[in-house]
């Protein structure tokens, strides 16, 4: 009876097993802590900070637009004779202690995919954006589409490690600012239901597409309750000076209710100082800025600090997105904004690989991970991404999205508890079957504790041989095909998408939306 009762036992935990674990009980979850790994002593985070504020009060910004000068000298700086707005250090401290939203919510359309930016919860994404598009077949580049940029949002609604997809291709099939801004929007929008993103030439854009997004969340208004798509805004032009068009869409952003991602993207030794530090201090200082502006129009917008300090290769001058230095700097950053308690976001795994091969590998491998262990609430750039940012490969996005779930694991780490310290299984096993593959306690974690690849082979040599003796590449380009054959998401009803056509010029035709197109 007792050898019936622990059978019975034993088929219920297979049977669970079988099940799959729920969403809490997963090896990997989006929203893990990170923090681990600390580039930065306190006391170099209190020296960066402060010569940042001197930055923006002694320096200013230049090529303000009137709103900006409107709030920030209403609050106490001003304008000087060369244009340039200075931000008072004590309003800037007062912003970010006592106004800055510390936290806020990035709703997906589907709600149980939405992410929570607080702490140092960790979201792996997209973003862009490549102007080239890697084929496959004879690894050749070509200009990206619209169609392409649906292609890869409907591909990242499959891959369980990547949170989130921000546009990751320039649609340049298109000729309009106005054509790009609403397919952009549109295409993303189409492939995925989880929290989202896009980027806009001109304001009045944005509310031509949020009135899209309102459409399709029921009706006016709803958008800004329940946003899900977070606006990348590259609005500087390094070093300190505001890029002024993408600073008229910010306005258009915060009126709407859109959460806002304040972009800084220096260049070390280009547009920003040779010095990792400098370059640091200068990204710190001009999202400081660009975070005061938007809290003294709109107190406690949603905002990420967009720290995305690049790194050049100093014998060329020409991007290295995948270095070492790149890692650590952004890494840096993070911990910069997580130290202010802000919302973080940085870029990891640009690499500087043309294919998806070794090279690219360990550049996305080590960028990523430092970024996860520095704890950024959101690493864009993480998967897809090739050439230093201008291409984009769906194969490297689902090779990507294993990487992704091993570096999430890595941000884990280890379980110590009475339990896991096993020492009644070991006890067991030496005086039973002298090994651990039978053993309740490796059928209950095999799931639970466990990530296992999609594309990534761990068969032996022999049996990889025999199964084709295929490479990641290829592995994930099967898979890549036979996602674009199948998969074609119905968030966004036929009824919805009938009437988004009848207002905007939608440049997709419908049966590519409907799985009617021959394409794949």
């Amino acid at each position: 009876m007792a050898r019936r009762r622990r059978a019975g036992g034993r088929a219920a935990r297979v049977a669970a097993r079988r099940a799959g674990p729920t969403e809490e009980e997963r090896a990997v979850r989006p929203g893990q802590s990170g923090g681990a790994y600390r580039p930065l002593t306190e006391s170099d985070m209190e020296r960066v900070y402060e010569a940042a504020l001197e930055l923006v009060e002694e320096v200013g910004m230049g090529d303000p637009i009137p709103e900006f000068i409107e709030a920030v000298t209403g609050a106490g700086g001003h304008l000087d004779e060369d244009n340039r707005l200075h931000y008072p250090r004590s309003l800037v401290k007062r912003i970010v202690e006592e106004v800055a939203a510390k936290e806020w919510v990035w709703h997906g359309i589907d709600e149980d995919k939405s992410i929570e930016l607080s702490g140092n919860k960790v979201h792996y994404g997209t973003a862009g954006a490549a102007v080239l598009m890697l084929d496959y077949h004879d690894r050749t580049f070509r200009p990206s589409t619209t169609a392409d940029l649906y292609d890869a949002s409907r591909l990242n609604n499959t891959l369980e490690h990547i949170h989130f997809f921000l546009r990751t291709m320039v649609t340049r099939d298109l000729e309009t600012s106005r054509e790009v801004d609403i397919n952009t929007a549109y295409a993303t929008m189409m492939g995925t239901d989880k929290p989202q993103g896009t980027s806009f030439f001109r304001p009045e854009h944005v509310y031509e597409v949020v009135e899209m997004y309102d459409h399709v969340l029921g009706g006016e208004g709803e958008f800004r309750r329940r946003p899900f798509v977070c606006a990348n805004n590259t609005f500087v032009v390094p070093p300190l000076r505001f890029a002024y068009e993408s600073t008229e869409a910010m306005v258009a952003q915060i009126e709407t209710g859109m959460p806002i991602n304040l972009l800084s993207a220096g260049q070390a030794g280009a547009t920003s100082p040779a010095a990792l530090g400098g370059s640091l201090v200068q990204a710190l200082a001009e999202c400081l800025a660009g975070l005061t502006s938007v809290n003294l129009i709109s107190p406690g917008h949603p905002c990420v600090m967009g720290l995305w300090p690049f790194v050049s290769d100093l014998r060329t001058g020409a991007m290295s997105g995948g270095s070492g230095e790149e890692a650590v700097l952004n890494a840096a950053a993070a911990q910069m904004a997580n130290w202010l308690g802000l919302p973080s976001g940085v870029a990891a795994g640009m690499a500087d690989s043309k294919l998806p091969d070794n090279q690219a590998g360990y550049e996305k491998g080590i960028t990523t991970v430092l970024a996860g262990q520095a704890g950024a609430n959101l690493v864009y750039e993480s998967a897809g991404m090739l050439g230093s940012l201008l291409a984009f490969s769906l194969e490297a996005l689902v090779i990507d999205n294993d990487m992704l779930g091993a570096a999430n694991r890595t941000i884990r780490g280890v379980d110590i508890d009475d339990s896991t310290l096993s020492l009644d299984v070991i006890r067991e096993t030496i005086s039973g079957p002298g090994h651990f593959l039978g053993s309740d306690q490796t059928l209950h974690l095999m799931q639970r504790e466990y990530v296992y690849p999609v594309i990534g082979d761990r068969n032996s040599p022999d049996d990889w041989r025999e199964l084709g003796a295929k490479n990641a590449a290829e592995r994930a380009h099967e898979h890549v095909r036979e996602v674009m054959r199948t998969h074609f998401p119905g968030h966004i009803s036929r009824a919805q998408d009938e009437r988004i056509r009848s207002r905007l010029p939608i440049a997709l035709p419908v049966e590519e939306v409907t799985g009617q197109g021959t394409r794949w």
